[in-house]
């Protein structure tokens, strides 16, 4: 098999052993397990690689940086790529998604269950179980982002993508999202399809829906593309133009389920269930895989580990920049005075009224998860002098010194 490395200069492990890291990582825990879906994970290897390599705006060390990208795995059932992909890119540190984990996948108590559950992992934005209930979610989410964004530009700025299955789109709540999502021009949501043309019965076109995907998302004023979905540089190219419309874009990844299995790959065999030992044996042939079952060589995972600390230095920079916004923007507390001699007896004897002093932006209090009345929040929102260390300090002076940047405008406004 040919391999191909779309950033050579980010690592020098090739894209293809990245991919099958996800792939085998999927087809292992369904074996293990003796149930699941491991078709979608190894067809949708390659699309999922470059998103989260080269383009997804996230730090593993906090999946909870609030402009962090959204990924939704609408196509649930396919839940093994999202863990392999958390467990590879460390998101959560210890206690993010462990090789133990993916070991118990689907087991009663686990931390992998069957479809995605928003509670299960740092990083499952929202649990997905119902066929389409992703991507009616993730217009909600862009609908958000949108709002947040026209009232606190600088502030929020991030995309939302999806990978939704054949099912998703079947499911009617599919129209109505995406109607409303082409209807308000949600620019920063990104669809792709997993267009393998198999479900579980067999063929899609023949025995379930034959509707021209592309055109009926043109239709609600979506842009829509087809690509080769096992193509890194169409993936990437087709993302970047995506990201440079003024509509949201749906792009149908013409995929093979089950990519790499011997004789189960483009087949309802390949969408779930275990596949056995000797379909298993072969695609560690086919693939070039020569590892154990859960073994991921350290070139590889250190590659995808690299990926997941790739977004760390723009959330730091990003943090440095709100709490400095914020300290610009604090107006100080005005104090009544009143003399002695102006207050009757009457006044003496009452009761203090005290004020209850609102946090400085409610809506931060809602974009971080946090309680109102949680130091972590009140930290965040009042920083003192002494907060700022001299390697922010030093973050803040070159970000303004940047020509673009913000800073100065706030620094303008504040003088």
């Amino acid at each position: 098999m040919a391999t191909t490395t779309v950033s050579p200069g980010a690592t020098s492990v090739s894209h293809d052993a990245m991919a099958n890291a996800i792939r085998f990582l999927a087809l292992d825990a369904v074996e293990k397990a003796k149930s699941g879906h491991p078709g979608l994970p190894m067809g949708s290897a390659d699309v999922a690689t470059v998103l989260w390599r080269d383009v997804l705006k996230f730090d593993a060390s906090d999946p909870h940086w609030p402009d962090r990208d959204r990924f939704v795995l609408s196509a649930g059932h396919g839940c093994m790529l999202l863990y392999a992909l958390l467990y590879l890119t460390g998101v959560g540190g210890a206690k993010g998604l462990g090789i133990e984990d993916l070991k118990q996948f689907r087991q009663v108590g686990s931390r992998t269950p069957g479809h995605p559950e928003y509670w299960c992992a740092p990083g499952v934005e929202t649990t997905t179980g119902p066929l389409g209930q992703g991507i009616a979610t993730a217009v909600g989410m862009a609908v958000a982002e949108r709002m947040l964004a026209a009232r606190f530009a600088g502030i929020v700025d991030h995309h939302t993508y999806v990978l939704a299955s054949d099912g998703d789109l079947m499911e009617g709540v599919s129209q109505e999202a995406i109607a409303i999502a082409g209807h308000l021009k949600l620019k920063k949501l990104i669809v792709f399809w997993d267009n393998n043309g198999i479900s579980i019965d067999g063929q899609v076109p023949i025995l379930a829906d034959n509707v021209d995907q592309v055109a009926r998302f043109q239709s609600a004023g979506w842009n829509s593309t087809h690509i080769d979905g096992h193509d890194p540089k169409a993936i990437l190219d087709a993302i970047h133009a995506a990201q440079n419309s003024d509509k949201p874009t749906m792009i149908a990844c013409k995929t093979t389920i089950g990519f790499g299995l011997p004789t189960h790959a483009g087949t309802s065999k390949a969408h779930s269930d275990a596949q056995g030992a000797s379909e298993v044996a072969g695609a560690r042939k086919t693939l070039n895989w020569p590892y154990e079952p859960f073994v991921i060589p350290d070139d590889i995972l250190g590659a995808w580990r690299k990926a997941g600390s790739r977004g760390s230095e723009q959330r730091e920079k990003w943090n440095v920049f709100q709490h400095f916004r914020i300290a610009c923007h604090r107006k100080p507390r005005r104090v009544k005075s009143e003399s002695k001699e102006s207050l009757t007896a009457e006044t003496r004897k009452a009761p203090r009224r005290r004020t209850q002093r609102k946090p400085y932006p409610g809506f931060l209090g809602v974009l971080c998860g946090f309680s109102p009345r949680s130091q972590r929040l009140k930290a965040f929102l009042r920083p003192r002098p002494e907060d700022f260390t001299k390697p922010h300090r030093q973050q803040y002076a070159a970000m303004a010194r940047a020509p673009s940047s913000g800073l100065k405008c706030l620094q303008r406004e504040s003088a």
